[in-house]
């Protein structure tokens, strides 16, 4: 297990809306991380396309100088659903594909303010987690309170019990890029005993990893 003090995180990728949503803040936000991350000399992976927050903090990191690779899935690859993709792009047959590379691109995981496909992306990464089939830190940035509501559920589940304490500590949370990135950096996975041993055999086949280092 890697310790706090020497994990590195190379490549974030990155969840959240192809739109813009309806104030400012979420855009300055998605700008906001795409610069940090930029300055940080970390690359980014997202869905591809140009619209919305995805578009923002692509291009933003984009023009501070780091790799960026968009994933999109063939069928949508129509200009007018996504938007040009911006830095390197990766087209693969359908969404699971997507999140497959997307995922094996990334060292660290972050969600934005989105709708269902961005739920869809931070849930499955979770769950992942929870089998053991990732050890990656997984991070929400929780622009203006967004995701309080989700949070407040997500603590009502394991009131509930149906989400084990150590689950719910899989899911880090900060209001700034520059805090969540040290969160990030910090975890430490807490594997649940009754998937430890748990191995997943990989298909590689599907997988295709781009060279985003950087030349520092």
């Amino acid at each position: 297990m890697e310790s706090s003090s020497s994990r590195r995180i190379n490549c974030v990728a990155v969840f959240c809306g192809a739109n813009p949503g309806k104030d400012g803040c979420f855009l300055e936000a998605a700008d906001n991380l795409g610069k940090f991350l930029a300055e940080k000399h970390v690359n980014l992976v997202y869905g591809g396309g140009s619209f919305g927050l995805m578009g923002r903090v692509a291009g933003s990191a984009y023009l501070g100088g780091v790799r960026v690779l968009g994933v999109i899935p063939k069928p949508l690859f129509v200009r007018q659903i996504t938007g040009q993709t911006i830095g390197d792009e990766l087209r693969v047959s359908n969404m699971q594909d997507r999140m497959v590379n997307m995922m094996h691109n990334a060292d660290a995981f972050i969600t934005l303010p989105g709708g269902f496909g961005t739920l869809e992306e931070l849930f499955q990464v979770i769950s992942w987690a929870q089998l053991n089939i990732h050890q990656k830190p997984i991070g929400i940035l929780n622009v203006n309170g967004f995701f309080d509501g989700l949070l407040s559920f997500i603590d009502y589940a394991v009131e509930k019990g149906f989400i084990s304490p150590s689950a719910r500590r899989i899911i880090i949370c900060a209001t700034t890029p520059s805090e969540l990135i040290y969160q990030l950096q910090a975890f430490v996975a807490e594997l649940d005993p009754k998937v430890a041993h748990v191995v997943w055999s990989e298909d590689r086949s599907k997988k295709h990893r781009l060279d985003l280092s950087l030349a520092l």
